[in-house]
């Protein structure tokens, strides 16, 4: 049997104000030095949809208002609190100062696979995106208090960053849920 698909009023989602003065998952994102528009847009719906504390934008990362972000953000960058570092160190050092444990995704000797991770729900993360291209800088690898990487099998060493943002979120947030 086919099943009606709901109204987005069926739906029930928070309003900006609701978002903003709802309790947030300990969990910050940062994007050291992202070129895509349309991926740093769709971390933004990403971090909106399982209620991510801020997002730290770092170095070359565009930052909001712009219409490409916007394109794919759909709304997220008016309800997710988002700031600019000028560096990437910056923001880690910020982060390690107020006792957030920093993650890298990154393939690194010693990085642990996702499925193996298991976020501790007293501890507050930062989970570090990197460059397209480049990935993670080594500096920020350096600074880390751990990498993890997501499992692949196929023939490429990578995912899409707005891809992999979805797959740690929801990892990180059914395992602090206990979902």
């Amino acid at each position: 049997m086919i099943k009606r698909k709901l109204s987005n009023q069926e739906l029930e989602r928070k309003t900006i104000d609701a978002f903003k003065n709802s309790s947030k998952n300990p969990l910050i994102i940062v994007l050291d030095n992202v070129r895509s528009l349309n991926n740093i847009g769709s971390v933004f719906r990403t971090a909106d949809a399982f209620l991510v504390e801020a997002l730290y934008l770092c170095g070359f990362t565009a930052c909001p208002p712009h219409k490409d972000i916007h394109k794919t953000a759909l709304g997220a960058t008016e309800s997710v609190e988002w700031k600019h570092f000028d560096s990437t160190s910056e923001a880690i050092h910020n982060l390690k100062k107020n006792h957030y444990q920093v993650i890298s995704l990154e393939q690194t000797e010693g990085s642990i696979s996702l499925s193996l991770f298991h976020p501790d729900q007293s501890a507050k993360y930062a989970l570090v995106f990197g460059n397209e291209v480049r990935g993670v800088d080594q500096k920020i690898i350096d600074l880390s208090d751990k990498c993890i990487e997501i499992p692949q099998f196929g023939t490429k060493h990578s995912f899409n960053i707005a891809v992999s943002a979805g797959i740690v979120l929801w990892h990180f947030y059914t395992n602090l849920q206990n979902l």
